[in-house]
């Protein structure tokens, strides 16, 4: 009994004796194999590895012309392990012009794990950094006094041209998050934080390359390690030619200087944006160096909000510019022909007035020249109740056939960063404000004019006269010219013989209608203005519209908040914007002086 139980204890013993040479070993794989934390820090101790950092790509506009370049600037690191007792810190901070306080505070949270979490003694951390050649000059001469101090170059981004800022981005420091998400990242390095510069972030950084050094038992660099053969060489980022053309940006941003709002132009075949201009605007140089986290601040507190991207953020009704659409709409769904009257008894008119007298009754292109609102209301109302049809059916019908113009969502398949949705209300969100029985075409009249619950983006509606121009399509709008984006091309649901009339409609407002005072000598232009109401005040002015009419090159869509009538402000802008892209200049000096000059808002600033 007693040796049958020593007999089976030896199975146990045996079992525990194996189970402990196999945690040994699992431990052994794991630092040697898994974990190179030890490796690291052994081979830290012996080599030092410095990164290189890679130049970032350059950007252009359409026409070659140089948007943002690099400037060279440095950066100091230090390796804590090498800071011995008699480190002289005070002739360090001499050196470079900051206070002792300063250099205690830096040191600390580099040392602060939570802030830092790829601290380590043995690996060189960034102590300060965007700093210009004479920064360092000083401490360039005494650098052997101060062991593990290094001084790297980098670059630094710079700006050609004072514009395009909301285009173009910035680049900034990277966050953990970034850190977390990317293993390419490190404290201290920099990214595209928005526009251009975050979208093609990957294609711009480049690869960082390194060199290896190696130190000997006193900690005193040798040179290089194995003659450079472990030394990586940077990989400069890939240029980038956007689509802009600078000088149109630059004339958008001069015409809405001193107004909120902004501008869109595209090149209908292509989706190319031409222009994107947001104003309040800022120059791009106050967000590059260390004064951009003060001055980020000061932006983000102004209270005109010009970080926001008006062009493709700020929300709208479209107004009289939906008419546009609408026609098409209920020309394709059979509520109307070309030659379909309806009567307008002006101002008069119910249950939608007429902001003006003209002939009546009125015929489509009539009825796009004269903005009748009356005209538009009843062939919504045809269009909805038609034929006595379920009026969800009809609704749903119409409004899909308005989101395939690009309005009431964001685009997908672009560049363009940061936009928002607009709104075409679904028929679900009728049902839940008045009953699924509770409404009809006479509750939601207000659509019928691009009002109410409509809302556009001025991105959408530059695009909106794109596919109009286009008789039938439009390609995504985006910035980089080297994607052609051919493959990205929505067809509408609208036949092609339906473009003729509203087309003619959209030129005889800038012949006979709201357009008429700022014609461009030999260049005939469609458009459509609009007044959208504004219940949180003055109306907002708006402009669509596409030039030549025979052979569209440039659609343009113009927003002035608070300004009133369209064709006020936003016609003559969209209309010079035509005439440079077009001509190359603007001859109407006059006109360009008095819109450029104008300071319709007095807290409005170019920063």
């Amino acid at each position: 009994m007693i040796n049958d139980l020593y007999y089976k204890r030896r199975y146990t013993i045996s079992g525990i004796a194996i189970g402990v040479v196999l945690v040994y070993i699992f431990r052994l794989f794991y630092l040697q194999v898994i974990d190179q934390s030890t490796k690291d820090q052994a081979e830290t101790n012996a080599l030092v590895k410095q990164t290189i950092y890679p130049a970032r790509g350059l950007i252009y506009d359409r026409n070659g012309e140089l948007l943002v370049f690099n400037q060279p600037i440095y950066e100091v690191t230090i390796t804590m392990r090498d800071m011995g007792a008699d480190w002289d810190t005070t002739g360090f901070c001499r050196c470079l012009g900051i206070r002792r306080a300063e250099f205690d505070e830096r040191v600390a949270e580099i040392k602060d794990r939570r802030k830092n979490r790829g601290y380590s003694r043995y690996t060189p951390q960034v102590f300060i950094g965007q700093l210009k050649k004479e920064d360092v000059a000083t401490l360039q001469e005494s650098l052997f006094l101060y062991p593990g101090v290094q001084i790297q170059k980098r670059t630094l981004r710079d700006y050609t041209y004072n514009a395009a800022a909301h285009v173009l981005g910035s680049v900034g420091e990277v966050n953990q998050n970034d850190i977390d998400n990317d293993a390419y990242y490190s404290r201290g390095d920099y990214s595209g934080r928005d526009g251009l510069e975050r979208t093609y972030e990957k294609e711009l950084r480049g690869e960082k390359g390194v060199k290896v050094l190696m130190r000997d038992s006193r900690g005193r660099m040798q040179g290089s390690y194995q003659d450079g053969e472990m030394d990586r060489t940077a990989v400069a980022g890939t240029d980038l030619t956007t689509t802009l053309d600078i000088k149109l940006q630059m004339l958008a941003e001069e015409l809405l200087a001193g107004k909120v709002g902004s501008a869109v132009a595209i090149e209908p075949k292509t989706g190319e944006v031409l222009a994107l201009a947001s104003s309040p605007a800022w120059n791009p140089k106050v967000l590059i160096g260390n004064e951009r986290s003060n001055n980020y601040n000061q932006l983000l507190n102004d209270p005109t909000k010009p970080l926001m991207n008006r062009a493709t953020q700020a929300t709208y009704p479209p107004g009289s510019t939906f008419k546009t659409i609408q026609a098409l709409v209920c020309l394709q769904e059979g509520a109307i022909t070309p030659k379909t009257l309806y009567a307008c008894s002006g101002p008069s008119s119910t249950p939608i007035k007429c902001t003006h007298h003209h002939g009546s009754p009125v015929a489509l292109d009539k009825a796009i020249e004269q903005s009748c609102n009356p005209y538009f209301w009843c062939a919504f109302r045809d269009m909805i109740q038609k034929g006595g049809m379920e009026i969800h059916m009809r609704y749903e019908q119409w409004r899909s056939e308005v989101m395939a113009f690009g309005m009431g969502q964001r685009f997908s398949d672009t560049d363009l960063s940061e936009q928002s949705s607009g709104n075409i209300p679904s028929a679900r969100f009728f049902d839940k404000h008045y009953g699924e029985t509770g409404w009809k075409a006479i509750t939601i009249r207000s659509l019928s004019i691009g009002q109410g619950e409509i809302l556009a983006t001025p991105l959408q509606l530059a695009n909106q006269a794109a596919a109009i121009a286009n008789e039938g399509y439009f390609i995504t709008p985006h910035l980089n010219k080297n994607d052609s984006m051919l493959s990205h091309i929505h067809y509408l649901n609208i036949d092609k013989e339906h473009f003729a009339v509203v087309k003619d409609g959209m030129h005889r407002v800038m012949i006979y209608g709201t357009g008429r005072y700022y014609p461009i000598e030999g260049i005939e232009i469609a458009g459509k203005t609009g007044t959208a109401q504004n219940p949180h005040g003055k109306d907002h002015a708006i402009f669509i519209g596409f030039a030549p009419v025979d052979d569209p090159q440039i659609a343009v869509a113009v927003v002035v908040e608070n300004a009133g009538f369209g064709a006020t402000w936003a016609c003559p802008i969209a209309s010079m914007l035509i005439e440079q892209y077009l001509t190359g200049e603007v001859k109407r000096k006059d006109l360009r002086k008095r819109i450029g000059s104008a300071v319709l808002n007095e807290r409005v600033k170019k920063w």
